[in-house]
């Protein structure tokens, strides 16, 4: 047989017809039986390996001291009463969940019941959105006072040095919008109405709607009292802020003094401020200040405020830096928008070496500059003060990358500046925890 053989197709092949489609109902397959009883034996260790980082930030956090944290609990081992989730517990959750870009205590809610990780953390303690929210923003002198245990811990190993620190300012959203401000006539009719909601919602705890039920009429009774308060808190703040319009047209020339506008105050966060934008836009925002440490990038200095500029917002800052680190920084760096020639006098006196930009044609030292001005314009006038001063933009502005970009703090979910600065202790302890973890492994 030769090879044209071999391949050849037989003359009696049988061909076979295709096969017709099976039907749905007669195919054989595993379907889903979801009503059948079944038990899973599983421990909360094993649901996630030795090396997750949920458990580096929980061996974090015990190593830390805690007790202001629990300072507020009534109930204690010595008399009844329900016992308080561990504040622990929550101060894990709420830094994992900032590692992990989750701002909303509703979403960390559900994902400590359906996420393994979240579930490990929680270790089956009652949680709930409310406890949640309220912890985040109710502890504020605790997350201070946790910053700085973590700034002197990291200095006592020699992780943070405070040789050169960088300032910087960013502004970032309020959780409000340009519809609530308004001028003191509006204000003044906003006050009249809640007061008289407030009244009439009294008078009718006699003569109750039979259709709502009691925890409804609580609840609005309680929203239009906080109605009042935020509009009696917002006629509060508008004095300042038409204080501070009259300094602008002071120092503003006739023309921009034209187009400073009428003092207004928002009713939904009457200490927001309506600022400039990087984007160029005004919209509601906080000022939020961040200090690091350039050899190490660890925040050691957090403040917020309402000012619109970041000018006068150096000294007090620098002097939070050195109250947490038991000294001053020997160099601080800032942009020129923070000099303020007083501060700048005050900040040298105590050590502090200020690398800052002087304003364009006032570089030079002048006859009659203070010897402190004298000497930080002749610093920044030399190579070497100006290669030391463009290690601000790789320090400072990386910080606050990271909180907007890491993090998603692009807008407050919080009101009110006690609040926002509690938010950002908390975003900061979140950073030096990430640091310490990446120094020491």
């Amino acid at each position: 047989m030769n090879q044209g053989e071999l391949f050849a197709s037989p003359s009696n092949a049988v061909i076979q017809a295709p096969l017709p489609a099976t039907d749905p109902k007669d195919a054989r397959v595993n379907r889903p039986i979801r009503n059948q009883m079944e038990m899973v034996v599983r421990d909360l260790e094993s649901l996630i390996p030795d090396d997750h980082p949920a458990r580096a930030v929980w061996q974090f956090l015990d190593r830390m001291e805690l007790s202001a944290f629990y300072a507020s609990i009534k109930s204690v081992q010595s008399s009844p009463g329900r016992p308080a989730t561990d504040p622990q517990t929550l101060l894990a959750l709420w830094v994992y969940a900032t590692v992990d870009g989750v701002g909303s205590a509703r979403r960390l809610e559900r994902l400590c019941q359906e996420h393994d990780v979240y579930r490990w953390l929680v270790g089956g303690v009652p949680i709930n959105y409310h406890m949640l929210s309220d912890f985040r923003v109710e502890h504020k002198e605790a997350l201070d006072t946790l910053l700085t245990e973590i700034i002197a811990a990291m200095m006592r190993a020699e992780l943070v040095t405070l040789k050169r620190v960088a300032q910087d300012g960013t502004k970032v959203r309020a959780n409000a919008g340009g519809g609530s401000f308004h001028r003191r006539a509006t204000l003044d009719k906003c006050h009249r109405e809640a007061k008289e909601q407030v009244e009439l919602l009294a008078k009718e705890r006699e003569h109750p709607d039979p259709e709502l039920s009691r925890r409804e009429r609580a609840a609005r009774e309680r929203a239009a009292k906080e109605r009042e308060w935020r509009v009696e808190e917002a006629l509060k703040n508008l004095e300042e802020v038409q204080a501070a319009k009259e300094r602008q047209k002071k120092r503003a020339g006739k023309k921009r003094a034209e187009k400073i506008t009428e003092a207004r105050a928002s009713t939904t966060d009457p200490e927001a401020r309506v600022m400039r934008m990087p984007d160029g836009g005004f919209r509601p925002a906080y000022n939020v200040q961040l200090v690091t440490d350039v050899d190490s990038l660890v925040v050691v200095g957090v403040a917020v405020s309402n000012s619109g500029t970041d000018q006068g917002e150096a000294l007090e800052v620098e002097q939070q830096v050195a109250k947490r680190a038991g000294k001053h920084p020997e160099q601080y760096l800032m942009d020129s928008g923070f000099v303020d020639l007083e501060q700048i006098i005050e900040m040298e006196r105590s050590g502090v070496a200020v690398y800052a930009p002087p304003k364009a044609g006032h570089e030079a030292p002048k006859a009659n500059d203070p010897a402190e001005i004298a000497k930080w314009r002749a610093r920044m006038s030399t190579e070497e003060g100006k290669e030391t001063y463009k290690q601000r933009d790789s320090t400072a502005e990386w910080s606050n990358a990271q909180i907007k970009g890491r993090h998603g703090v692009h807008q407050f979910g919080v009101r009110g500046i006690e609040r926002v600065t509690s938010f950002m202790l908390l975003m900061a302890v979140t950073h030096n925890l990430l640091r310490w973890i990446t120094l020491t492994t």
